[in-house]
C-alpha cells in the first residue's frame, strides 16, 4: 500500500487573510529591505540566506514548499505517494507550468535538476540532502519517480528547501546571474550593491496571484538606515530591531508584525584551535555568558534564550542549560584548564548583522570579567564568508544560523566549527532511517544534548521575527519557518 499526499486548495495556497484585512487589490509596487548583497541568485549554489529571502517561491519553486506555518505543501508537484517501505516516491507534476523564458516545465528539467543536485562534483551546496536517491526518472502520466536506496525521513523536508528549486536544464549554469524560475515573479533587474527588481509573471499557473506588479528588494545593511527609509516612505516593508519594533505604536502610518523564527544566534568557537580545543575552556566561556542579560539588554526581551542548536519553533527543540551563568565557576574552570590568569583571543563580528554585533559586544565585556581578553573586530561580510565560514580561519565569531533543521552540521568535522564526534554522524544516520516521528525527535534531542554537553558553541538566543510595514501593506509573512520573504499574497489596500 502507498501513502497518498494531496492537500486541499487552501492548504496548497498556504496563504490566508486575517479576518479583519481588507480584500486583496491587484497592482502596485512594494519595496522591501534585505540586509546583505546576495552572492548570486541560485539558492542551490550558495549557503547565503539572503538569496533565499529574495528568490524562494518568488522566482524559484520546487516540487513542494514550506508555507508560513512551516507545513510542507504542494508547489510544482500537486500530490505524491510514498510506498510503505519508504523506497518508492512518485510525484504528480502540475500540468501547464511555464518558465519565465516562455519554455514549458518538463520532466526532463526536473530529472536533470536532481541528478545534478545529488552529484558531489556539481557545485550544489548540499548533495547530502539527496544521498538516499538511487534513481530519478520520468514516470507515466506526468509523474516523477524517485527510487531510494534506503528510507530517508528528511527527504521530503529537503525537497521543500530553497536548494531544491527547479530551473531549465539547458540553463543550469547561468542561474547564478540570470535566474529563470516558474514562480509568481520573474527576475527583471539587478543594480549591483543597490537593489533587485522582480516583476509579475503573467503566465503564472495559479490564477489570481500575485497581486503586485512589481517588488523591489533594496540592499540596506544599516538597521537605522532601513528604519529611516521606512519612515520616509522609501520602503514599505522591512525587518526591524526590537527598539524599532517598540516605536511602531507611535507611528500611525506604520504597523508591526511579530512571529517566530528559526535562527540560533551562535557564538561559534573553532574547536581545533588552542585554547578552544580544551573542553574545560569552552565550558568556562559558556559559564561566563549571561544570556538572559543579553536578551533583556540587546533584544528588549524579544527573543528566547537557548542552550543548544535548536530554536523553540522546531519540533525537536529541547530546553537545555548544562553550563548556566556562573562567572566564579568560569574562573575556576579556566584555572583547572591551565589559564589561571585567563588568555587573549580574537573575536570577529560580521559587518552587516546588527543583532549579532550587539550581542557580540556584550559577550566581549562578559568574557573580560572572567579574565578572557578579547580582541574584538568587525569583518566585512564577503571576508567572513570566505575566510571564516568557508576557510575556518578564526578563533571565535558570532552569527545567526537561520536555516531550519540544520543540526546535521555537527556531524561534519570539516564544518567551520571543526568539531569531530563520530557519535553524531551515527545518530544522524539513525534518525534518517527512522520512520517513527517520536523516535526521530528523541534521536535529534540526543544529538542536541551531546553538543550542549560538549560545549561546542555557546547558543545565545533565538530572536523573534519582527517586521514593520506601511499601514496599507497586507499579506506578508510575519513568521519565518525558512528564510523567505514570500511576496505572492502581498498587496496594497485601496
Amino acid at each position: 500500500m502507498k501513502r497518498l499526499f494531496v492537500l486541499t486548495a487552501i492548504l496548497f495556497l498556504g496563504w490566508s487573510l486575517a479576518q479583519d484585512d481588507p480584500a486583496p487589490v491587484a497592482g502596485g509596487t512594494v519595496t522591501v529591505a534585505i540586509t546583505a548583497e546576495p552572492p548570486g541568485w541560485d539558492p542551490s549554489a550558495s549557503t547565503s540566506q539572503e538569496i533565499a529571502r529574495v528568490m524562494y517561491h518568488n522566482v524559484f519553486e520546487g516540487l513542494v514548499r514550506l508555507d508560513e506555518t512551516g507545513n510542507i505543501v504542494p508547489a510544482l508537484a500537486e500530490s505524491w505517494t510514498i510506498s510503505d517501505d519508504g523506497l518508492d516516491w512518485v510525484f504528480k507534476i502540475r500540468e501547464g507550468v511555464k518558465f519565465h523564458d516562455g519554455s514549458d516545465l518538463t520532466l526532463a528539467d526536473i530529472v536533470a535538476k536532481f541528478e545534478r543536485a545529488k552529484n558531489p562534483d556539481s557545485g550544489h551546496t548540499h548533495p547530502e540532502y539527496y544521498a538516499a536517491i538511487e534513481s530519478i526518472s520520468a514516470g507515466e502520466g506526468n509523474t516523477l519517480v524517485l527510487k531510494l536506496s534506503e528510507p530517508s525521513s528528511s527527504l521530503l523536508y529537503n525537497l521543500a528547501r530553497p536548494d531544491s528549486v527547479i530551473y531549465p536544464a539547458a540553463k543550469a549554469e547561468t542561474q547564478r546571474s540570470e535566474p529563470i524560475g516558474t514562480g509568481p515573479f520573474k527576475f527583471a533587474e539587478y543594480i549591483e550593491g543597490s537593489e533587485v527588481r522582480l516583476e509579475k509573471f503573467a503566465d503564472y499557473y495559479l490564477a489570481g496571484v500575485p497581486y503586485l506588479d512589481t517588488v523591489v528588494f533594496k540592499i540596506i545593511s544599516d538597521p537605522n538606515a532601513r528604519f529611516a527609509a521606512l519612515q520616509a516612505g522609501d520602503l514599505d516593508l522591512t525587518g526591524v530591531t526590537p527598539e524599532q519594533y517598540l516605536q511602531l505604536s507611535s507611528s500611525p502610518d506604520l504597523k508591526g508584525g511579530e512571529g517566530y523564527g528559526t535562527a540560533e544566534i551562535t557564538l561559534a568557537m573553532n574547536n581545533s584551535r588552542e585554547p578552544l580545543n580544551n573542553k574545560l575552556v569552552r565550558e568556562a566561556i559558556t559559564h561566563a555568558i549571561d544570556k538572559e542579560a543579553i536578551v533583556k539588554g540587546a533584544m528588549f526581551g524579544l527573543a528566547s534564550v537557548i542552550g543548544t542548536h535548536m530554536s523553540p519553533s522546531e519540533p525537536y527543540y529541547i530546553d537545555l542549560n548544562p553550563y548556566p551563568y556562573d562567572p566564579e565557576k568560569a574562573k575556576a574552570l579556566l584555572a583547572e584548564a591551565g589559564y589561571p590568569d585567563g588568555f587573549s583571543i580574537k573575536f570577529e563580528l560580521p559587518e552587516p548583522y546588527n543583532i549579532e554585533r550587539r550581542a557580540g559586544e556584550v559577550i566581549a565585556q562578559q568574557l573580560a570579567e572572567v579574565g578572557i581578553k578579547v580582541d574584538l573586530s568587525v569583518v566585512e561580510w564577503g571576508t567572513w564568508i570566505q575566510r571564516i565560514f568557508l576557510g575556518g580561519d578564526y578563533d571565535m565569531t558570532i552569527i545567526g544560523h537561520s536555516e531550519p533543521r540544520d543540526i546535521n552540521i555537527y556531524g561534519n568535522p570539516d564544518y567551520y566549527y571543526k568539531y569531530n564526534n563520530p557519535k553524531i554522524a551515527e545518530l544522524l544516520k539513525a534518525a534518517e532511517l527512522e520512520s517513527d516521528i517520536a523516535k526521530q525527535i528523541a534521536i535529534y534531542q540526543e544529538i542536541a544534548t551531546i553538543i550542549a554537553d560538549d560545549a561546542v558553541n555557546v547558543w545565545i538566543m533565538s530572536p523573534f521575527s519582527l517586521w514593520a510595514a506601511k499601514s496599507d501593506v497586507y499579506g506578508f509573512w510575519t513568521s519565518q519557518p525558512t528564510p523567505a520573504i514570500d511576496m505572492t499574497a502581498v498587496y496594497r489596500a485601496q
